[in-house]
């Protein structure tokens, strides 16, 4: 049964572009500076895909702080909503981003997501699905979405590791939701996704 409102929340939690801050696998190959620069660029096109998919309000959720000029600019470009991450892991600072109705959390990692797969995932909410996951490559996700916030989902996983979208199904199955899993998608952690960035995205990569 679809719900009464149309209108799916997108929220991405990123980082701000501090050198030595972010992306920090990548400093060893490119420096604090040039992986703080690509953050800034992949966090601009993730607000971009977010805002041009119209399908509700984007929030961006901001670490450690909104203050980043570079936040501020996004404003002032897109007209996001700014909110500051609160202090946990990477499940509660997702979950708390998903207390206002139905939501799609994504990063600012995955270069690839577009529009229509944000489209697709807001249909599957509003098509009745409890959780709609876009997988990564790597083993983990891109985007997570929820008609009503769910707990069980976040807590206790480890994170950064090839096991959390297997973790994350099993929960969904204990809890009895029901799902939809979309085709996986790659994101920008290690230096073969540098190099895959610059072949499919050359506009955004740095070398």
């Amino acid at each position: 049964m679809a719900m009464p409102n149309s209108r799916i929340a997108i929220a991405v939690l990123a980082k701000a572009p501090v050198p030595g801050l972010t992306k920090t696998r990548l400093i060893p190959t490119i420096g604090a500076h040039a992986a703080a620069c690509l953050q800034e660029r992949m966090t601009e096109r993730a607000i971009g895909t977010a805002t041009a998919a119209a399908v509700g309000p984007v929030t961006l959720w901001c670490a450690p702080d909104p203050g980043h000029p570079s936040f501020r600019e996004l404003v002032t470009e897109f007209k996001v909503t700014l909110k500051r991450q609160p202090d946990g892991d990477l499940g509660a600072r997702m979950l708390a981003a998903m207390t206002a109705g139905p939501t799609l959390v994504i990063g600012a990692d995955c270069p690839a997501l577009t529009p229509d797969h944000l489209r697709s995932a807001a249909a599957a909410l509003l098509g009745g699905v409890d959780v709609v996951l876009i997988p990564a490559e790597d083993g983990g996700y891109v985007l997570i979405g929820t008609r009503q916030p769910q707990p069980a989902l976040f807590d206790g996983i480890t994170w950064s590791t090839a096991g959390v979208l297997a973790d994350t199904k099993a929960r969904i199955a204990a809890a009895g939701l029901t799902a939809r899993e979309l085709p996986p998608l790659w994101d920008v952690d290690t230096n073969d996704d540098l190099d895959r960035l610059e072949r499919e995205l050359p506009h955004l990569a740095l070398l």
